[in-house]
């Protein structure tokens, strides 16, 4: 069953009720990258093109401060002695440095991920520069060198303009081990190049197609007495023998398959046709998978976000059908989604509730909503939300909203921010005008005063209306002081009117008591584009 896990992915790893020794097949992550750079959700305006209005998603910045517990955590309990002397010499080279702390949160989650890995298992981490040598390393001691398989360069962007005393920082590393010599490897290829084609296919046929020559004889190491022969007057040099039986031979002869030299007595040589060969097997630079940008059809506005080809090519390559992928920095749910796309099961898992929101939103929108896949480790009741408002107020704030659709806002994020807004929903009131309802989250004590400072907060910023959402019951002068706020027309939907104030609670929305009474609103995330769904074969008959 396919999962989507919120929270630390360490505490998610280290369960072994849901996660046992050797039972996923492929791990691919793209954690932070110790960039010390803050990363911003981009939204989407009603014309599709990003929004002013942005939300911050994480930040890639590092303190031992933060990290010191869980490296002496780590050093006094790993069972792998090779990494923690690894680990203490990082220490005692980089000190207490944000590298050494950001390779602290790495090295647990790293021996987790060795460990739950088949056999038969592969794990891709893509880095950049920035701590690439720190993690080849790291990986070395997890996995053992001679499990390193390749350092892929992936050419991520396209040239940069302004670069002063360097050379343009256009590609990442992804580094690939596997867990023994045991690993699923699928050989992929692309297409030959023009030039290649037009190099080497240099014969034409009686039919106007290009061809090259192959060789139609064998070591004689391995031969059979069937390949020991003369063919059409000729034999092979000797050490050698014909690659295959006569009548194999004579087949291709009828098949027009058969190159004979214009020299008398020749050595016949096969007809290859570009169409007869796989390609070129795939090698460890990537040029050709398309990059992200502005104008990129599957860009969601995460920040980091990779394309789906690319996880779609390492999933392809290194696991099959049924097998079970793992991304634990689940992001905006690329490798999930090509990993349901290429016919594997999935789990993702992230530690913020924006994250899991836009996976959520980006499988059903492109597999239907009928997708089905379990869900952990987020409220699914009113104790559990209770829970999650006192551990974390920001992430019981992001998933209040998410319960409503409405779009994460808070003070500072973007262009002219509103005050006072957790979030926002939208309709359009016209064709062209789209108006706002403007969303607080309350996971704490509620009173009628609320009431009115949200209903001043709509008027000050000429929105439709406000949405109060809380944990506790509203009293009832609470209920008075809403309803008294009056109502609202749309001249879009002017069948009806709607609450220009009004207030719902968690539990309502959770046992599906409650709703938003207002118009139909406008999805302010960007949408993915729908897979088609795999042509199912004819019953014959």
């Amino acid at each position: 069953m396919n999962r989507l896990l919120f929270g630390d992915n360490l505490g998610w790893l280290r369960d072994t009720r849901e996660f046992p020794d050797a039972s996923v097949d492929l791990e691919y992550l793209d954690p932070p990258f110790n960039s010390n750079a803050d990363y911003n959700v981009l939204f989407r305006e009603a014309s599709g093109q990003a929004s002013q209005a942005q939300f911050h998603a994480f930040t890639d910045t590092w303190t031992w401060a933060d990290a010191a517990e869980l490296y002496n955590r780590f050093i006094d309990s790993c069972p792998n002695v090779a990494v923690t002397e690894l680990m203490e010499a990082f220490h005692s080279f980089l000190k207490n440095s944000p590298m050494m702390a950001y390779l602290a949160m790495m090295a647990p989650r790293l021996v987790e991920l060795r460990r739950i890995l088949k056999p038969t298992g592969s794990l891709y981490l893509h880095c950049d520069p920035t701590a690439s040598h720190y993690l080849r390393m790291l990986l070395d001691g997890v996995f053992g060198a001679a499990c390193f398989r390749n350092e892929i360069i992936w050419k991520r962007t396209s040239a940069h303009a302004n670069v002063e005393q360097k050379y343009g920082a256009i590609h990442d590393c992804i580094l690939f081990y596997v867990a023994s010599d045991a690993a699923t490897w699928n050989q992929q290829y692309t297409p030959y190049s023009e030039d290649y084609l037009q190099t080497f296919f240099d014969q034409t046929d009686g039919k106007g197609r290009k061809y090259c020559r192959g060789n139609l004889t064998a070591s004689m190491a391995h031969a059979s007495s069937g390949q020991l022969y003369e063919w059409k007057g000729v034999r092979p040099p000797p050490s050698r023998c014909w690659a295959k039986i006569k009548e194999n031979m004579d087949e291709l002869e009828a098949q027009g398959r058969i190159h004979w030299p214009k020299k008398q007595g020749g050595m016949p040589r096969l007809k290859v046709y570009p169409e007869d060969l796989p390609g070129v097997p795939v090698q460890d630079i990537w040029t050709d998978v398309k990059t992200m940008h502005n104008l990129s059809s599957e860009r969601l506005g995460y920040p980091t976000q990779k394309p789906t080809a690319l996880l779609e090519r390492i999933i392809t390559a290194s696991s099959n059908p049924g097998d079970v992928v793992l991304d634990p920095f689940g992001g905006c749910g690329t490798a999930a989604h090509a990993a349901q796309k290429t016919g594997r099961q999935w789990i993702a898992i992230d530690v913020t509730y924006l994250a899991i929101n836009l996976i959520k939103r980006r499988l059903h929108d492109a597999f239907g909503e009928e997708l089905q896949f379990e869900e952990k480790g987020q409220p699914t009741d009113f104790t559990s939300a209770q829970r999650l408002a006192v551990m974390d107020k920001f992430q019981f704030q992001h998933w209040a909203l998410s319960l409503i659709g409405a779009r994460p806002l808070r003070e500072g994020d973007g262009k002219g921010a509103d005050r006072g807004v957790d979030g926002l929903l939208y309709f359009y009131d016209s064709k062209d005008e789209r108006r706002k309802l403007i969303v607080q989250v309350k996971g704490g004590g509620v009173k009628r005063n609320d009431v009115a400072t949200l209903l001043g907060d709509v008027n000050n910023q000429k929105a439709a209306g406000g949405i109060l959402l809380t944990l506790e019951k509203p009293t009832k002068p609470m209920r008075d002081e809403a309803a008294d706020a009056g109502r609202y027309q749309s001249e879009l939907w002017h069948d009806k009117d709607y609450p220009k104030i009004q207030i719902l609670t968690i539990e309502g929305l959770l046992d599906h008591t409650e709703r938003v009474d207002a118009p139909p609103q406008a999805n302010p995330f960007a949408k993915a584009q729908r897979e088609p769904k795999p042509e199912k074969q004819a019953d014959l008959i």
